[in-house]
């Protein structure tokens, strides 16, 4: 069993997790809105993948016996400058995620919770993948510039991930 401060963390962490899947469905939105399909496949990934993250964490306050309370999503952004601008905010955002993930990691050892301890694992993990591949991105772009050819083969890169769902038990 976890206690009330944990719960209300991990209740909190849900929020951030589902407000990330509502501001990438915004970017995704935003690159299909201005003709880089590929770009806007990218940010629906990464909505399935937030959703899937949430309900890793749902799943496990209910399995520690604990109440899922849900709170209300903020608007995220609508417009975005350009592509790069998206992924440095995407890159901001993720940063943003993994403080919190690092903090209920944190108060996990504080109240001597090892077994949520060891199910946020999956989290920290998750989010050194999540800066790298934006890292990466971010890089392209940088060397891409104001090609616009170089856009349009990024966006064909883009356009071709897939969604794996992790499983969303508690591990």
């Amino acid at each position: 069993m976890i206690s009330k401060k944990m719960t209300d963390a991990l209740n909190l962490q849900i929020n951030k997790e589902l407000y990330s899947a509502y501001l990438y469905l915004a970017m995704s939105a935003h690159a299909q809105d201005i003709g880089l399909k590929g770009f806007a496949n990218w940010f629906f990934i990464q909505v399935q993948e937030e959703m899937s993250h949430a309900q890793k964490i749902y799943n496990y306050v209910f399995e520690q016996n604990q109440k899922v309370i849900l709170d209300e999503i903020k608007k995220p952004p609508a417009e975005f400058e350009s592509p790069m601008d998206m992924f440095q905010k995407t890159l901001e955002h993720e940063q943003f995620v993994t403080k919190s993930i690092n903090g209920l990691v944190a108060l996990a050892r504080e109240e001597n919770d090892y077994a949520t301890e060891i199910f946020l694992q999956w989290f920290v993990t998750e989010q050194i993948e999540e800066e790298g591949n934006d890292n990466e991105i971010i890089d392209k772009l940088k060397y891409i510039g104001d090609n616009g050819n170089g856009l349009l083969m990024l966006d064909k890169e883009l356009g071709v991930r897939t969604f794996v769902a992790p499983a969303v038990t508690a591990e």
